[in-house]
């Protein structure tokens, strides 16, 4: 099975390889449309601000590739936020590919949201053998609205999507590769859809 981690240089991907490499996976990092298409299995990460991330995107073209992939793809925090509508962060259109809006927490809560916080109504096979309100690892100033799309929430200040599946695409919030054994739990489950 041949995993490739998106590498647009706005990822904190030697987590993730790090993640996979303890499940015994080899995965690679590229950018390279024709890799990218080629594997079984996409991670498509994110880490930092909407509008430059989405800039490095269109720079290298995987704007109009990403969406079209056919194999499952796993966003990871601002890679999950790209993936959808649009941001308020630089006011940035995404991918479409969810059909919700990024926004940021209102000032009465600390931002960004750092550390622990819990999943609930899980609803994907992304979510096998995780117990509801199990913890999960977060660092983030905005949130997706919940949609019909939603497989997940968590709660701070108000109740959000944590976790979003449409067709072959995935995407959540949190940061399963530094989610300890639950976390790793799910990076498993992907790699068997």
């Amino acid at each position: 099975m041949k995993t490739v981690i998106i590498n647009y240089g706005a990822g904190n991907i030697q987590s993730i390889k790090f993640a996979l490499q303890r499940l015994g996976v080899e995965a690679i990092l590229s950018s390279d449309v024709t890799e990218i298409r080629n594997a079984d299995k996409v991670i498509f990460p994110g880490v930092g601000e909407a509008s430059s991330a989405m800039k490095k995107l269109r720079e290298s073209k995987l704007d109009t590739i990403i969406p079209t992939l056919t194999q499952p793809v796993l966003g990871i925090c601002l890679g999950m936020q790209l993936m959808c509508n649009s941001s308020e962060e630089g006011n940035t259109k995404g991918l479409g590919i969810f059909d919700t809006e990024v926004v940021r927490f209102s000032s009465t809560v600390k931002v960004p949201q750092i550390g622990w916080n819990t999943i609930q109504n899980l609803n994907s096979p992304l979510f096998k053998d995780i117990r509801e309100n199990e913890y999960m690892y977060l660092v983030h100033s905005y949130y997706a609205l919940k949609s019909s799309e939603m497989i997940a929430e968590s709660e701070y200040d108000i109740s959000y999507a944590s976790a979003l599946q449409k067709d072959n695409f995935y995407g959540v919030q949190f940061h399963p590769e530094k989610s300890s054994k639950a976390g790793s739990k799910i990076l498993e489950n992907f790699l068997k859809l």
